[in-house]
């Protein structure tokens, strides 16, 4: 029996490292929500490589001490409300990044070397505000005066998504998008949320093997429909803007975020808890 979608937010100490892909792949929104029901902490998001919805009701509800990412934004919705609340009243931190840099430092820890060499940010201003990231030599110039940025790998804790289906043995499908199984081979452990379960094996079926992620890099997977939501998923069902432009409005004060919150994310659980 699968474990629900608190059961795998449980799983997440406060202080973690959690990567999240952007609202255009794959989020899981759901286990965002249950993480805020869990009452989490301090958590460290890193968005692979923008983030989106599911950081900012993170943000909103307090669970997010830093955010390392290229942009926090609603698309057409505007900017991200409680994201940008944070940032002015200093409740957050956050840690500037390209997204060939983010993809970059997840590759590093996916093949398991240190670092990895970027060269499209040399000239940016964004280097002065990352100590981190080094630029060097490259020692294969003749005359040595050919610079490169060596940036380090980056392991989260835990990588979080949404799929349309796993397997009988463990295996999710993801489909075309493959930011997701990137963050999935980077990171200490993945927690996934699926539409359903089926029979079978992905990796020994020709026409879903490419798009399927092995078993051995997920943690724990829990049923959650439409658990994208606002997201669209794949061919499933499509991108949802009149629930986040109302989330948008509802967003930008404290009092219309605490009653989305309490409609969207804690409702739904009292009902089942009175049941």
């Amino acid at each position: 029996m699968l474990p629900s979608v608190d059961a795998l937010a449980a799983m997440v100490p406060d202080g973690a490292l959690v990567a999240m892909p952007p609202d255009n792949s794959l989020p899981s929104v759901a286990l965002a929500k249950a993480l805020i029901r869990k009452g989490a902490r301090n958590l460290r998001l890193l968005g692979v490589p923008v983030s989106g919805f599911a950081t900012d009701i993170l943000i909103g509800a307090g669970c997010v001490a830093e955010v390392e990412t290229s942009a926090v934004s609603l698309g057409e919705a505007g900017f991200a409300p409680r994201f940008s609340v944070a940032l002015k009243e200093g409740r957050i931190k956050v840690r500037d990044a390209t997204c060939p840099a983010i993809h970059t430092m997840l590759q590093a820890s996916e093949k398991g070397v240190p670092f990895m060499p970027l060269r499209g940010i040399i000239g940016s201003d964004i280097l002065a505000n990352r100590p981190d990231w080094k630029v060097v030599p490259n020692p294969f110039a003749e005359d040595g005066s050919d610079p490169i940025v060596l940036l380090p790998a980056k392991q989260p804790d835990f990588a979080l998504f949404h799929a349309v289906m796993a397997d009988s043995e463990g295996n999710v499908w993801l489909g075309r998008r493959r930011e997701c199984a990137t963050i999935a081979h980077a990171s200490k452990a993945a927690l996934v949320t699926v539409e359903r379960v089926v029979e079978g094996n992905f990796l020994e079926d020709e026409r879903l093997a490419s798009g399927a992620i092995s078993a051995t890099y997920v943690s724990a997977t829990a049923i959650a429909e439409r658990g994208a939501r606002p997201a669209a998923l794949l061919d499933e069902y499509g991108f949802d803007q009149a629930y986040v432009s109302d989330y948008a409005r509802a967003a930008k004060t404290e009092e219309g975020f605490r009653a989305w919150l309490d409609r969207e994310v804690f409702a739904g659980a009292r009902k089942v808890a009175a049941e």
